[in-house]
């Protein structure tokens, strides 16, 4: 797998096999776009630490996820449009700004985690998260469900629930399949003791 990816510095955290509807408009990505379908190679989606997603160059979480385009179209607004799929978590190493703003990285790859079952302790989540996806719609409808995984079901648990951003980013950061999943019961357990607390 190449090292060295282009950089697309968000607001949002992309998980891996997750997904992510882009609409792109800056000419800097619209290239970035152009070279991944020519060359069938992804790009790296991250956090925005500093900075906006247009504009001048963002600085970006130093953990991200590479981004595969599985889908595109030209809007009738003339904004590109792209569907991408999360896959394997990278750390930059090093990064560059081209002239024309977009970011390059030197990148390791993070260890994928071995196939890992839903510990019965937290089926709540897998049930909470088949509750979750009965009701949207949008990329996550049409996605292939695993909910005997530990891996698949926490980063969809992720994604889904109203998580700050930065709360996200530290739970993309976790090796550990269960301690994603612990990290999001106790926070699940924290809100409800939070709603059931009597108000002054």
């Amino acid at each position: 797998m190449n090292n060295r990816l282009p950089l697309f510095p968000l607001q949002t955290v992309l998980f891996p096999g997750g997904p992510l509807v882009l609409r792109l408009f800056e000419p800097r990505y619209l290239d970035m776009v152009a070279e991944c379908l020519r060359e069938d190679r992804g790009f790296g989606v991250c956090r925005i630490v500093d900075g906006r997603e247009a504009g001048q160059p963002a600085e970006p979480e130093a953990v991200g996820t590479l981004a595969r385009i599985v889908d595109w179209e030209q809007r009738t607004d003339g904004l590109l449009g792209i569907t991408v799929r999360g896959e394997q978590r990278f750390r930059i190493v090093s990064r560059e700004v081209e002239k024309n703003g977009l970011q390059r990285a030197e990148v390791e790859w993070l260890p994928q985690p071995p196939a890992t079952p839903l510990p019965e302790e937290h089926a709540a989540l897998a049930a909470l998260l088949d509750r979750i996806l009965e009701q949207i719609r949008g990329p996550w409808a049409a996605l292939s469900r695993h909910p005997g995984d530990a891996e698949w079901v926490g980063c969809r648990l992720a994604e889904l629930l109203p998580i700050p951003p930065q709360d996200r980013q530290q739970l993309l950061e976790l090796d550990d399949p269960v301690e994603r999943l612990a990290v999001l019961h106790e926070a699940l357990n924290h809100a409800q003791t939070t709603d059931d607390a009597p108000q002054e």
